[in-house]
């Protein structure tokens, strides 16, 4: 966070600019699509992780595996359980982001591949997972970053560190002794539920999934906090205005004599292409439940409406 210190007040100007823009954007399924992305990127590298929102949208299309998921034993977690726990975040309560979810479901499913790469962090992480939900997320007594720091310090103290097994080595003449058990971080777990937080407190109309950057180390000083995550705020918010203008622009320069008719799913498509570039024939087919040589019809004609967006 090398960003020039913001004040409370602006930041929340900026984020209820952002919030009414969404309640009556065109773009606003498409922009929590990408943004859900972004917050899975985001909290890989705060958990030692890093993975890049390509690499995510590579996964999500079809075309590679999990990131890193071939990369050794070192890693702290799996993206694949990192990246379910990232999207069972999202908020329930708001009908479009369920939507969306429900849409990154059907290409790809987070919860059966977290259960196919990583069940052992599923059981290690998730009692962490479900006590950080539940003490960031209850009723505020009032809206402001302060309460919020005040609970992420709070919680921090109350989670119980996830801890691996030790590992037993053996010497060649026959000695052996067993290393610590390794104990894993938290911080990424409590910034997962930021966005929850902030809905939970009343400072934003849904859980926007890009506000999840907190320093590496979490400051005993509430305020302090508070400081920083107004900062943060204040740039995802700036950010987030930029992508939805940008997105809105998009749409606005489709061609509104297409030629197609109302039965025509290449509408969709060409909002599914923004939200998830280069999705694949076989990724189209079954996200529209059309046939093979129907997605690659579609995709060609979408191609040539758009040139690719």
């Amino acid at each position: 966070m090398r960003d020039f210190p913001a004040s409370s007040d602006h930041a929340l100007l900026l984020l209820g600019r952002l919030d009414g823009r969404l309640c009556n954007s065109p773009a606003a399924d498409i922009w929590l699509a990408r943004a859900r992305l972004k917050g899975a990127s985001v909290l890989s590298r705060f958990a030692g992780v890093p993975v890049s929102v390509t690499d995510l949208q590579d996964w999500i299309c079809g075309r590679t595996p999990p990131p890193r998921h071939n990369e050794g034993l070192n890693d702290p977690l799996s993206v694949a359980a990192l990246f379910h726990f990232a999207l069972s975040a999202s908020d329930s309560h708001d009908p479009v982001a369920r939507a969306t979810l429900k849409v990154s479901r059907t290409l790809l499913d987070d919860r059966k591949e977290a259960a196919l790469w990583a069940p052992e962090d599923l059981v290690r992480f998730g009692p962490a997972w479900r006590t950080a939900q539940m003490l960031l997320e209850a009723p505020y007594s009032a809206p402001s970053f302060l309460g919020i720091a005040q609970r992420l310090i709070d919680a921090r103290g109350s989670l119980d560190t996830p801890v691996g097994e030790g590992h037993l080595v053996t010497t060649a003449d026959g000695r052996q002794w067993r290393i610590d058990p390794r104990r894993f971080d938290v911080g990424w777990i409590l910034a997962c539920h930021l966005p929850g937080a902030m809905f939970a407190a009343g400072l934003s109309l849904r859980a926007l999934p890009a506000f999840v950057e907190l320093p590496r180390f979490l400051p005993d000083d509430a305020s302090l906090l508070a400081e920083q995550i107004a900062t943060m705020v204040a740039r995802e918010a700036n950010r987030g205005l930029a992508e939805l203008g940008r997105l809105e622009a998009k749409l606005a320069q489709l061609p509104t004599d297409a030629r197609v008719t109302r039965r025509s799913k290449a509408p969709l498509l060409i909002r599914l292409e923004l939200a998830y570039p280069g999705l694949s024939k076989v990724a189209v087919a079954h996200l529209l439940g059309i046939s093979h040589q129907g997605a690659t019809k579609l995709i060609a004609q979408v191609e040539k409406l758009t040139g690719r967006l």
